[in-house]
């Protein structure tokens, strides 16, 4: 299954959950990103799409290490064998001009595909578990019945309401990882105040909360253009965390400034 030995009878999930687990959790930069290539050359759809996103940030090394074209490529090819976020991905890098020529049209184009995969894949997951028999009905007819049910952000652009797919073991071992040293994602300036994580010193994880992605440098990551607080490692993940969680939460840089000194003026109890 793999070019190089020591990793024989590995799967290919299994060998890109080491890959990123040793390149964010353990450290091992260079090691790890020349081995997530080497499985990117196999035609590992969710490798290529990891190198991608460190090509897009430069992790690893400085600013200037940043490679939008190879970011790109490296999407266009892992959206071609079928992985949905790289499809997302290069939806938006389509509309921004971001690595690649502006095309507003095809990358709205790729968005509504990479919504459609995502919504027959989760209805094929769903059809094939048999554990939520609402599946097939229209958003309005569930909604407020199915109480406690979490529902996949993005289908929701379709008028559906599915359960949300289960993160990938190697998103859900780094978030879990992290965790358990003491380092939240923020997505809110109450959150990043509380934390600290809004220090000029400090290494931020992505705030979609089933990433699990840490900067190797300050400020690798891209903000929230509103109110600075939540920052991304992709627009992948700003997209599904937007109308996840980060919809609800985000105020803008004035307004929160405002508060701030309100409540900094305000006579203590």
């Amino acid at each position: 299954m793999h070019a190089w030995p020591e990793f024989q009878g590995v799967s290919a999930d299994e060998l890109r959950a080491f890959l990123q687990i040793r390149f964010y959790c353990l450290g091992s930069r260079s090691g790890g990103a020349a081995l997530l290539a080497k499985a990117a050359v196999g035609g590992h759809p969710a490798a290529l799409y990891s190198l991608a996103v460190i090509q897009f940030n430069g992790s690893g090394g400085a600013k200037t290490d940043r490679d939008l074209r190879a970011g790109a490529a490296l999407c266009a090819r892992s959206a071609a064998l079928g992985h949905v976020d790289a499809l997302r991905e290069l939806g938006h890098c389509l509309q921004d001009g971001y690595g690649v020529r502006r095309d507003p049209a095809e990358g709205r184009r790729l968005l509504v595909a990479a919504n459609a995969r995502e919504l027959s894949l989760a209805l094929a997951a769903a059809a094939a578990s048999a554990t939520y028999p609402f599946a097939s009905l229209p958003i309005s007819a569930v909604a407020g019945g199915a109480g406690g049910v979490s529902s996949s952000p993005l289908l929701s652009d379709f008028g559906w309401s599915l359960p949300e797919a289960e993160p990938h073991t190697a998103n859900q071992f780094m978030s879990d990882w992290w965790a358990s040293r003491g380092v939240q994602a923020c997505a809110k300036k109450t959150d990043a105040a509380a934390t600290g994580g809004d220090g000029e010193g400090e290494l931020r994880l992505c705030s979609h909360m089933r990433c699990g992605r840490k900067e190797t440098r300050r400020h690798e990551f891209r903000r929230c253009s509103v109110c600075g607080a939540a920052n991304y490692c992709s627009r992948a993940c700003q997209a599904l965390d937007w109308k996840r969680a980060h919809k609800a939460q985000c105020v803008p840089m004035d307004r929160w400034l405002v508060g701030a000194a309100a409540n900094a003026a305000a006579p203590q109890q």
